[in-house]
């Protein structure tokens, strides 16, 4: 029998998780491997916090503190987040342990030592003040597809579009807010291009009819385009520090180093025997991912373990589409989404509410939506009117009359037949839909269980058949208790809280699959549990706090975009001057020497500035934006042959050229490197 090994992508620690990530690949995945334990099958669940990579440094930075304690923040709100929703991985591990970075370090090393890495030296944005490389997001300027002034190096947020950073206009650094430099660097590449001619194309080909058509539609759209050399390493520190020489100030790229974090965390979980699932050719490795996932983990990580030499590769890749919140996409910056551990708390004790609905809409083919509207209707026209409904009224019914025991089966009637019938392929068809990654489908099944449960009652009438023919109401109400026992088994991977309520209830404990659908589990007279409502109604004051939050959200948002276009708003431009008044001025480079503060004039410096010609004295407001002591040495755009004119009293000869940005501070213009003073500037 082979064995399982499921993996769910790490999230990135850097945020909490919302609706998005958990119907994404979370809840599919663990729904799998409920399933798969159930069906007996040898099966590890593994997952765990991705801490590297640029985001975490840039969030460490924003909030003034380490980005270790970043990542401990983070990793500890999944962590208990996931644990208390029934996310039931086997481990739930972190990419910056020790083990992680020992298991990282000894991959990229294995790799280097047989060759398959190539090197390559080229210019990369360098941040002279700061003394690093800057990786893209710490780059930042204007987007040159829509104008929006604060597009990073990878990404305009505004537009969407995909950039790099020299096609930003005016970029600076996110470190010094200074204008950056290229700089010659060296990197080790994965040589994607040479991988697909040997036998990505073959093997990714062969998955047509296994995969989903977007996952396998996708993968071959970037065969088609040509994959290119990808960088594994890059100049930054924080991250798994690469293990060769030459490499100081050098960590394994992000994308590199998260996917190991698979290998790492079953080493974790199993440190003798993690081998037997990992090299093991009779193990199937399934990615539970979102779509955003799909090239990393179908091309680029299989890539890496094929290059190893003694790794598995996928069975299997699940992607699913994206979920949309109120038709809106989800998104963290704008504060736009349903944040897990926010939900635990307004609908405490409501996991399974969540899951279904999560479930029941599912981006298995295309992006979905949730709606709050959506989500009260299900809960109280499906888990409160059909499933929780049959389970009570069965319960109720055999508590009233028959001691809360269960009662002897008669005579079988057609009605009864029917029933068991349905105990015995309903669940048939839940495990076909699971097994083909169909979740909603086979959800839709368990819950068509219940629904038969509810006709067979309504049809049979057993709380009139009390006044005539108690035999056949021990019967009814025989074949109702098995179809519960039955939904209990059947809910276990989707509303797993739920099953334990029905089998608390039914005093009975849990069952593998193998057994739990015979129709003839219970014996006469076994006694019952207490019975009690599985789910209640939401009313509509608990619906429209969580809209009025998603308003009021939406609100600040547009305030705050309001203000920033109201703040970046440019000056119109002035009068149109001639070529021949432009050409009188005389801009050059100068050195600030000296600076001190203009008496009883608190906007004023008196400044000493070498042109190279002469050594002059230049009076420029700027006192309210620099102390002198921080701009001495400074390099300036001056107008040298500005009129003289005397302010307070001394003689300025000159003006220094400054820019202010959207937050009203002023910026020097100046050379982007060191120059000799007096350099003209034509």
């Amino acid at each position: 029998m082979s064995k399982y090994l499921v993996t769910a992508a790490l999230p990135y620690a850097n945020g909490p998780l919302h609706i998005g990530h958990i119907a994404g690949c979370y809840l599919p995945s663990d729904i799998f491997v409920r399933y798969l334990r159930l069906m007996n099958r040898d099966v590890k669940f593994i997952c765990g916090s991705d801490e590297h990579g640029v985001p975490i440094t840039l969030r460490a930075k924003k909030e003034g503190v380490t980005p270790q304690e970043v990542v401990d923040k983070y990793n500890a709100i999944m962590r208990d987040s996931f644990k208390e929703f029934g996310i039931s991985f086997d481990i739930y591990h972190r990419t910056s342990d020790k083990v992680h970075h020992e298991t990282a370090s000894g991959f990229f090393k294995n790799l280097y030592d047989k060759g398959v890495f190539t090197e390559e030296v080229s210019e990369q944005y360098f941040d002279e003040a700061a003394q690093m490389f800057l990786a893209d997001r710490y780059i930042t300027g204007t987007c040159p597809k829509c104008g929006n002034a604060n597009a990073y190096g990878d990404q305009c947020e505004k537009c969407g579009s995909s950039l790099s950073p020299r096609e930003l206009i005016n970029p600076h650094s996110q470190l010094s807010g200074q204008p950056p430099i290229l700089k010659q660097t060296k990197h080790w590449y994965l040589p994607l291009d040479k991988m697909q001619e040997e036998w990505l194309n073959k093997w990714i080909l062969s998955k047509e009819d296994s995969w989903k058509k977007s996952v396998f539609g996708q993968c071959k759209s970037w065969l088609d385009q040509g994959l290119q050399p990808r960088a594994v390493t890059r100049d930054l520190d924080w991250g798994v520090p690469v293990p060769v020489a030459d490499s100081q100030g050098k960590v394994l790229y992000v994308w590199f180093d998260a996917p190991i974090g698979y290998i790492s965390a079953t080493k974790a979980l199993l440190p003798n025997d993690w081998e037997s699932y990992w090299k093991n050719p009779d193990c199937k490795l399934i990615h539970f991912i979102g779509k955003d996932n799909i090239v990393f983990h179908c091309i680029i990580f299989p890539a890496m373990l094929k290059a190893h030499g003694d790794y598995i590769l996928p069975d299997n890749v699940p992607a699913n589409e994206f979920l949309n919140l109120e038709g809106d996409k989800i998104s963290t910056s704008r504060n736009w989404a349903v944040w897990l551990h926010e939900y635990l708390v307004d609908f405490k004790d409501k996991q399974d509410v969540l899951r279904y609905v999560l479930c029941a809409t599912a981006p298995e083919t295309k992006d979905n939506d949730f709606t709050w509207k959506d989500f009260q209707d299900r809960n109280n026209n499906e888990l409160v009117a059909i499933l929780g409904n049959f389970v009570n009224r069965t319960l109720v019914l055999t508590g009233k009359y028959f001691e809360n025991k269960v009662p002897a089966r008669g005579e079988l009637h057609e009605a009864d037949k029917v029933c068991l019938e349905a105990i015995a392929t309903i669940p048939q068809q839940v495990k076909e839909s699971i097994e083909k990654y169909r979740f909603r489908e086979a959800l839709a099944s368990m819950m068509d269980l219940a629904r038969a449960g509810n006709k067979y009652l309504a049809d049979t009438e057993p709380w009139k058949l009390a006044k005539t023919d108690m035999s056949r109401v021990q019967t009814i109400l025989n074949i109702s208790l098995e179809i519960t026992v039955a939904l209990a088994s059947l809910c276990e991977p989707f509303l797993p809280f739920t099953a334990e309520k029905i089998r608390t209830m039914m005093n009975i404990n849990a069952r593998d699959w193998s057994e739990a659908f015979t129709g003839n589990l219970l014996s006469e007279g076994h006694s019952l549990g207490q019975a009690a409502l599985l789910f209640d109604k939401i009313e509509d004051d608990a619906i429209n706090a969580q809209i009025d939050k998603l308003n009021a959200t939406k609100a600040a948002k547009a305030a705050e975009e309001s203000a920033t276009a109201e703040a970046t708003a440019l000056k119109p431009l002035k009068d149109v001057t001639t070529y021949d008044d432009f050409v009188k001025m005389d801009l050059r480079v100068g050195t600030i020497l000296t600076a001190e503060k203009v008496a009883k004039a608190d906007k004023l410096l008196k400044l000493t500035i070498d042109t190279g010609i002469d050594q002059r004295t230049v009076v420029s407001g700027i006192a309210m934006h620099f102390s002198p002591e921080e701009i001495i040495g400074k390099q300036v755009t001056l107008l040298a042959n500005l009129a003289p004119r005397k302010i307070k009293g001394i003689e300025s000869n000159g003006m220094i050229l400054m820019a202010e940005d959207a937050d009203g501070k002023l910026v020097f213009v100046q050379p982007s490197r060191t120059t000799t003073p007096g350099s003209t500037i034509a």
